[in-house]
Order: structure tokens, then C-alpha cells, then sequence
């Protein structure tokens, strides 16, 4: 973001513009709640707005990109707070030049992609073999999350540095103006809804909440409220301990958080956020591989995915054909992308169906199905569908070859979904598969 923007100003901007928007995307899909209280969240939601080829297209783009994407970018991060601490080996550094329409670099940073996929890889056996519920785990992962960024708010909004005069003068005296400020803001924004990222997921278990219409947009509206508050004031703290040029300047194996630790207290700072990071993203990628599984496990089960995904494993009750599937594709991502590269793929595409969500607000309220209120009603969807168009617009420009590859990801659904029409069509009876109820699996 530092990199993109170069001011202080444009990259908190940025922070609280993002938070705003995925604000009003909780106001909207709230309005949907009042719908279903079925579990299957977007997939549900488009499903009922646009019926089966749409929602097959989301699902299908959580697998190839969404899902499988979230799990390689954290695994990715995971392996770099490791490599802070104790330096990876990197096998492959001799052919670390070598790319693929310079797009894709598979052997850079070959070290840190191969304990990223070992990661994951050790995670899907475990969950293979059945996991029982991680609440209490959770709950301490989450609490020494907010602990270390309370901590380094505390720290920078306290930190005195002698030469912050000098060092602010190596920031460029032409800031960006008129359509590059405009594409550098977007382009920011990309990184900041990253971060903010997930809060859509609750809406995967909406059967599994006591008053999801009420509570669904309450629990979306405060967990939004509160990371956007947190991300924002540590940004700023950021900033009073290293100039944006420094910032800006932070290797791509490198993570900010540890940089600004290391220069507020030294070496153990570095250390103690590495390993603050290490424990949260090891925790989400084992949260990611327990649930992005399941939705090709029920689109499987709906004869919308490859038969084998919604096998249940005899001994462990898990859906462990589609946690393999799930391993497969995760791995080529980290081998063929950077981490930038798969997140900004991931708000890519997701944008591209959240304007869609949000028009089938507006489509669903003018023809009365939606009867109750939606906050913000029609001012917010529209804004919501103006500002995932420009987003759209802004990254193809920016980024034509990730876009390019994330609508060719997404349109590679087309021919699986008639693949997979017609292949429910042929069931030979005898042959269906035994599928067994969620409340009989382990997970």
C-alpha cells in the first residue's frame, strides 16, 4: 500500500474507505438474510437471486480461486513469519528468474513455497484423520492477535524518533494526482479488503445461528467495526515509527509488522510479531481447510462437482476426497503465484459476484420478495454495484494479466457446469452415492 500511495494520508484513506464499503456490504446482505436460514451463504444467496448456473460459477470460483486461494496466501505468509525467524532454505534459487508469460515465477522464493505447501499439507492430514471443534483454540489465537497489534499501536503511538524530520524528506515531493491516485487507491484497497476479507464466511453457516436475522448483520457489522478500527490506528502507528519510503520499501519475504517491531524494540520484537503472526495464520489456514472442503462437498452432494468430493471416509467421517482436492489445487497456487498475486485474485473475483449480490438486492426489494427493511435502501446497493464496477474496471487496467487469468479461473467454469448437468443426468441406479448428514460428520 506504502508503495502504491506514498503518503500517510491516501494509504489510512484507504484503510477506512475499504472498511466503509465492506461495512455497507454487511447492511446488504443482511436485507438477504430475511430469505433463507439455510446454511450456503453467497452460493445460497445467488442460488435464489439467479438460480443454479450463477451460484455453480461462485462455487466453482471459491474452489479455483476464493477458497483454494485464501488457503495458499495464508499457508504463504505462515512460511515467511518461519523464515524470519529461522532462514529457510531456498533449493531452487538459481532459477528463481525463470517465469511464465512473467506472470508466473514457480522456483522464486522456492524455500519459503515448499514449507508453505508442507504446511498445508500436514494440516489436510490431521483434518483427514477428523478434527473436533476448535472453539477454545480459537479463542486464544484471537486474543493473542489483537493482543500483539494493541501492543504495537501502543508502542508506535508512543515511539519518539529523533530523526522522523530526515527521514520524511525522502518521501517524494510529487504526490500522485488525478487517475493515478485514482488507480493507486484502488490498487491499495485491494491489500485493505484483503485484510477485512471473511466476514462473509459467517453466512455459510446462517442454519447453524440462533435468529439469523438478526444476529447474522449484528455479528458482521461489529467484527467489521472492530478490525477496522484495529487495522487503522495500527497503520497509523506504523507511520510514526518509518517513513512511507520505508515502509514502501519492505522485501517482499519481509512482513511490516515485524520491520516496525524490530525497529521499536529491537530483535525480540521481530521475533515475538513473527511468531504472533505464526500462530494466527497457521490457526486460519487450518480454519480455511475446514471449511472451504465442505462447499465442494455440498456441491458435490448436489451433483455440481466432481462425484468423489462428497465421499465420506469410512472410518474418519470426513469428506476426504475433497479435502485432497482442496490440498491439490492449493499447493499449484503457491508454486505458480506470489502472494499478492493470489489476493488480489481473490478480491478480484469476489467483487465481480458481490456487485451481483448487490443487484439482486435491488432486483429481489422491486419486486417485494425482500419485505423487510434494508438499511441504507437503494442508496447502498448502487453504491455497492458503482464501486464494484470501478474496482473491477481499475484492476483490469492496473493488472490486465492477473484479470485476465482470474476471469479465464472463473469462466473455467462454464464447461464443468455442463459437465457436471449432464453427469447427474446419467446416474445409473444403484450407483448413487451414500452420502451421509453433516450432523453424522466429525467436522
Amino acid at each position: 500500500m506504502a508503495h502504491s500511495l506514498m503518503s500517510e494520508k491516501w494509504i489510512l484513506l484507504a484503510w477506512i474507505f475499504a472498511g466503509i464499503i465492506t461495512m455497507f456490504g454487511a447492511f446488504t446482505y443482511a436485507g438477504l438474510a430475511s430469505m433463507t436460514k439455510d446454511t450456503g451463504g453467497v452460493y445460497e444467496y445467488l442460488r435464489l437471486i439467479y438460480g443454479k448456473f450463477f451460484a455453480f460459477l461462485f462455487g466453482w470460483t471459491i474452489f479455483t480461486i476464493g477458497g483454494s486461494g485464501a488457503i495458499a496466501a495464508l499457508a504463504f505468509v505462515f512460511s515467511q513469519s518461519v523464515n524470519t525467524i529461522i532462514h529457510l532454505p531456498d533449493p531452487f534459487h538459481t532459477l528463481k528468474d525463470i517465469s511464465i508469460g512473467g506472470l508466473i515465477s514457480p522456483f522464486a522464493g522456492s524455500g519459503i513455497k515448499i514449507f508453505a505447501v508442507l504446511t498445508i499439507s500436514i494440516l489436510t492430514w490431521i483434518n483427514y484423520r477428523g478434527v473436533k471443534k476448535g472453539g477454545v483454540l480459537n479463542n486464544i489465537v484471537t486474543a493473542a492477535k489483537i493482543s500483539g497489534i494493541i501492543l504495537l499501536i501502543l508502542m508506535g503511538l508512543f515511539y519518539t524518533n529523533p530523526e522522523a524530520v530526515n527521514q520524511e524528506s525522502e518521501i517524494p515531493s510529487n504526490p500522485l494526482t488525478g487517475i493515478a491516485l485514482f488507480s493507486g487507491l484502488f490498487g491499495a484497497m485491494l491489500s485493505a479488503f484483503w485484510a477485512y476479507d471473511g466476514w462473509v464466511n459467517i453466512t455459510y453457516v446462517t442454519g447453524e445461528i440462533k435468529n439469523p436475522q438478526k444476529n447474522l448483520p449484528l455479528s458482521i457489522i461489529a467484527g467489521v467495526g472492530i478490525a477496522m478500527t484495529l487495522y487503522v490506528l495500527v497503520n497509523y502507528a506504523y507511520m510514526q515509527v518509518l517513513p512511507v519510503s520505508s515502509l514502501a520499501a519492505v522485501g517482499e519475504n519481509q512482513i511490516a509488522a515485524a520491520v516496525v517491531a524490530g525497529v521499536l524494540i529491537g530483535k525480540s520484537g521481530t521475533i515475538i510479531i513473527a511468531l504472533l503472526i505464526m500462530i494466527c495464520t497457521f490457526g486460519a489456514v487450518n480454519a480455511c481447510i475446514i471449511v472451504y472442503p465442505r462447499v465442494y462437498y455440498r456441491m458435490a452432494q448436489a451433483g455440481s462437482f466432481f462425484k468423489k468430493a462428497a465421499y465420506v471416509h469410512p472410518v474418519f467421517r470426513t469428506p476426504y476426497v475433497s479435502l485432497l482436492y482442496s490440498l491439490a489445487w492449493s499447493s499449484i497456487l503457491i508454486i505458480t503465484g506470489t502472494f499478492d498475486l493470489l489476493t488480489n485474485l481473490i478480491i478480484f473475483t469476489g467483487f465481480l459476484f458481490f456487485g451481483m449480490v448487490a443487484w439482486g438486492v435491488v432486483r429481489l426489494k422491486r419486486k417485494g420478495v425482500i419485505s423487510t427493511k434494508v438499511i441504507g435502501y437503494p442508496v447502498i446497493p448502487f453504491i455497492i454495484i458503482l464501486f464494484s464496477a470501478a474496482l473491477v474496471i481499475n484492476t483490469i487496467i492496473i493488472h490486465p494479466g492477473q484479470s485476465l487469468m482470474g476471469f479465464l479461473l472463473v469462466l473455467s467454469g462454464v464447461p464443468f457446469y455442463f459437465y457436471f448437468k449432464q453427469k447427474s443426468r446419467a446416474v445409473i441406479p444403484g450407483d448413487e452415492i451414500k452420502y451421509v448428514s453433516a450432523e453424522q460428520n466429525e467436522i
